[in-house]
């Protein structure tokens, strides 16, 4: 297969985008005026996005989009499967139209139903579970009780979890983070000193209560257990729902340290497991690859010098309760002193292509190597006949180094460690990788950029700020699970079952701008498909080829080839990592909704994961900014909107209301301020420049669309405020956004909380630049206003202060949108 630079990929992909204008015959959807013919009140169908109907579900939340005017608000929605079964389903808005109706709907079910193959959405009451969640909140901690499970929330202190129960068993207790840091990461160093940390918890809120599904977040930092230092931050979201015995966890952590001096050698989340079942009743299983189940039971008796009976043997591996002792061979049951106990094991995925399994019988002896394998699932339980705890890791492989723990199962607690950063890796090492090579001055470095297109600068290639966030889920089982199920359990860490509506649905919604589901009607139209297929294929084929896996890597792909070494750029500047360059996540996007297709969605949604968090800055100076393409995904100097654009996060928001990318988004409309940190021409001004609040300089491509994406998007995102009232009326007057008076029932309150952001501005200053924005969006296509007529409904007096740095909208809890 031949092999093709980022920019003539995105060249075949705005070519085939401009052949498929070509005329075409009236579609189904589509009316002849070639507008978007609008859903009316028939049922939405839906489906899986992976076709099947999973076997082993948490709960799940998915969006659907409506035509303008065709959801009012307070409409209720209600679900059925295809063959007319009511599923209990909570509802609510995430987005709205100019003109106030709802653009999409949010909307989640648990377990209680089993799930079916497909789905209609239709106007109606919506059937209530049986045993609807119950939330119940005092100062020391909040409690989620779905029905089956209960999971206790610590609002302050080292746990997260203190418990989580099932009937009148507790389950797992002592919830919470670790990190292991060292002062090095050299091969020979003289002295390695480690630390270790564990979580502070500072802030609890219940984002979402429902008799369907509970969102909680927490949010602190990694503190150590010697000494006054945190660092790390994190936000944690714990989503349950009714009916059902499982957890999700969505995890982000912020790196705030210093590269130079901070290495990570163990990140991870733990929990502790009562044991209360004999060693031969007790078991550990891990799953391996595809199908695959390592499972073993602590004590075993099989391969025995003597045989303990069929029935013992079999019932063991099953993972179900052995007869009595006094129905053993007592040549056995009379020695199991002597038969060694295995409390220790261990699954270790430190490359993308090898994992291996090890156990031993206790700290202070030595391991035992049991298996070995190519691609891990992720996921691990101990526990016994009466329940057991199972935990997963979504992204296994492609995040490594990860590793799942168990210490101990031998004794009365077992302690399992889900490593997001394996202890037993390399030291992570996020230093710059070269010393800056005498680029010390503007000229210096422009003479840079012409040989290696990277635009280095000193003090630039930071990671501090750079995020990365991972998915987990619990189970609170209530016997050892059979391999079969222990297959389904797995298969729902590695791909979490998602609803989605068709290609034709999202079409005829008109949402997501101009564009038209795959058509092979006419040879032209099939040889434009044919090509966007193979340009996805290609790719996708590249990232298995190249291994362009790990924990800081994983979602992103590169940006030029090199012919000569056939290889990719991996170590030349700018044509590395890609970053975003020529918005390739737009491109997958909108290959997804034109092809509905399975694949082309987790390809996307893994580069919306990580071109968010790894390539966007967090905290710190940059905070808002993403950073241009380069060897590493934070080496670059030139610190871009264009990068961190809400334009690349609002489909998969949309099509999963994500909490966290709903962050990442809400976090973008004060993007702008950055111009008054960093100017992006500063190596190519030749005049003194100062930046203005009045009259702030900015690009069209690389800044002003990322200002107009952030606030435009947030203009329709329900929780979301623009800047200040009179920027708000701006918008409506474009005709981008619901008016002020159409949005007042449906702006929820913010709730400030502390600032983290650097170098803030003052409220007069602020003031001040409300009244610079609406200058320069009166000049532009995002407002009405021509550009010698004043500003609309603004003015210094008029505008408010903005909203404080990182509040939040309180929960919005409707059962129907």
């Amino acid at each position: 297969m031949p092999e093709l630079s980022r920019r003539t990929l995105l060249v075949g992909v705005a070519m085939t985008g401009a052949a498929s204008g070509l005329p075409a015959p009236a579609q189904a959807g589509t009316a002849l005026s070639g507008q978007p013919t609008p859903v009316t009140d028939a049922e939405v169908p839906l489906h899986w996005l992976e076709s099947d109907a999973p076997q082993a579900l948490v709960g799940t939340t998915w969006g659907v989009p409506w035509a303008r005017g065709a959801l009012s608000q307070g409409s209720e929605l209600s679900l059925t499967t295809a063959a007319g079964q009511a599923v209990p389903v909570q509802s609510w808005p995430t987005g709205f139209w100019p003109d106030g109706t709802v653009k999409w709907t949010a909307h989640a079910i648990g377990t209680e139903v089993a799930p079916a193959r497909e789905y209609l959405l239709r106007r109606g009451k919506p059937a209530a579970p049986a045993a609807p969640l119950r939330i119940s909140q005092n100062r020391e901690e909040v409690e989620v009780d779905t029905g089956v499970i209960r999971c206790r929330i610590a609002r302050r202190g080292r746990v997260l979890v203190p418990s989580i129960s099932r009937g009148n068993r507790t389950v797992a207790t002592g919830g919470t983070l670790v990190c292991l840091r060292k002062n090095t990461a050299d091969d020979a160093p003289e002295v390695v000193r480690t630390e270790r940390f564990t979580a502070d918890v500072r802030a609890v809120t219940v984002e979402q209560r429902g008799p369907v599904r509970a969102v909680v977040r927490i949010e602190g930092a990694h503190r150590a257990e010697r000494g006054p230092r945190a660092w790390l931050p994190f936000t944690i979201r714990l989503y349950l729902y009714a009916g059902s015995d499982g957890i999700r966890m969505v995890h982000t952590f912020v790196f705030d340290g210093d590269a130079n001096k901070d290495f990570i050698s163990g990140l991870g989340v733990r929990f502790q497991v009562p044991m209360t079942d004999q060693p031969h009743d007790r078991h550990v299983r891990f799953a391996g690859e595809g199908d695959g189940v390592f499972g073993e039971a602590v004590r075993g008796v099989t391969g025995l010098r003597r045989d303990p009976g069929a029935a013992v043997r079999q019932a063991q591996i099953a993972g179900r309760a052995t007869p009595p002792l006094s129905t053993w061979d007592t040549r056995v049951s009379g020695r199991l002193q002597y038969v060694p106990a295995w409390g220790d094991y261990s699954l270790r995925q430190l490359s993308e292509g090898c994992f291996d399994v090890r156990k031993r019988t206790r700290a202070g002896h030595g391991w035992i190597p049991v298996d070995s394998g190519r691609r891990a699932s992720g996921l691990g339980y101990v526990g016994g006949i009466s329940g057991g705890f199972a935990f997963g890791m979504r992204d296994f492989w492609q995040l490594h180094p990860t590793q799942l723990d168990v210490r101990g199962a031998a004794g009365e607690t077992a302690e399992v460690t889900m490593w997001l950063w394996s202890p037993d890796a390399t030291p992570m090492d996020l230093r710059s990788y070269h010393d800056g090579m005498g680029q010390d001055t503007y000229p210096e470095q422009l003479e840079g950029l012409e040989i290696t297109y990277e635009d280095y600068e000193p003090g630039f290639g930071t990671p501090y700020g750079i995020a990365r966030t991972t998915e987990l889920s619990f189970w609170a089982l209530d016997a050892t699970p059979s391999a079969e199920r222990f297959a389904q359990l797995a298969a729902a860490v590695r791909t979490p079952p998602l609803i989605v509506a068709s290609p034709a649905c999202l079409h005829s919604a008109g949402v997501f701008g101009d564009w038209s589901p795959v058509d092979r009607g006419t040879p032209a139209r099939r040889e434009v498909e044919d090509r966007l297929d193979f340009l996805f294929d290609h790719h996708r084929g590249q990232v298995e080829q190249r291994s362009w896996y790990g924990l800081w890597n994983y979602g992103d792909i590169m940006h030029t080839y090199d012919p000569d070494r056939h290889v990719w750029r991996y170590d030349v500047g700018g044509y590395a990592w890609d970053n975003s360059e020529l918005s390739t996540d737009l491109w997958l996007w909108y290959q997804y909704l034109r092809s509905g297709r399975a694949d082309v969605f987790r390809f996307a949604e893994a580069m919306t994961r990580h071109t968010g968090e790894v390539d966007v800055y967090h905290l710190g100076r940059w905070r808002d900014l993403g950073t241009r393409h380069g060897v590493q995904h934070w080496a670059d100097s030139a610190k871009q909107l264009r990068i961190s654009t809400a334009a690349y996060r609002r489909f998969y928001y949309f099509l999963t209301a994500d909490e966290r990318v709903g962050d990442l988004m809400r976090d973008l409309v004060d993007g702008d301020r950055t111009f008054l940190v960093l100017d992006p021409l500063r190596k190519i001004r030749t005049e003194p420049y100062e930046p203005d609040p009045h009259a702030l300089s900015v690009s069209l491509g690389t800044d002003w669309s990322g200002v107009a994406a952030a606030l435009l998007t947030s203009g329709s995102v329900v929780g979301t405020r623009s800047r200040c009232a009179s920027c708000q009326r701006a918008l409506a007057a474009s005709g981008r956004c619901p008016t002020a008076s159409s949005r007042a029932a449906d702006c929820t309150t913010w709730t400030p909380e502390p600032s983290r952001r650097r170098n803030r501005l003052s409220p007069s200053v602020r003031s001040a630049r409300c009244s610079a924005w609406l200058r320069s969006a009166a000049s532009s296509s995002a407002c009405s206003t021509s550009r010698s007529s004043p500003t609309p409904g603004c003015s210094t007096a008029a505008c408010t202060t903005p909203r404080p740095r990182n509040s939040r909208p309180r929960p919005v809890s409707r059962s129907a949108a």
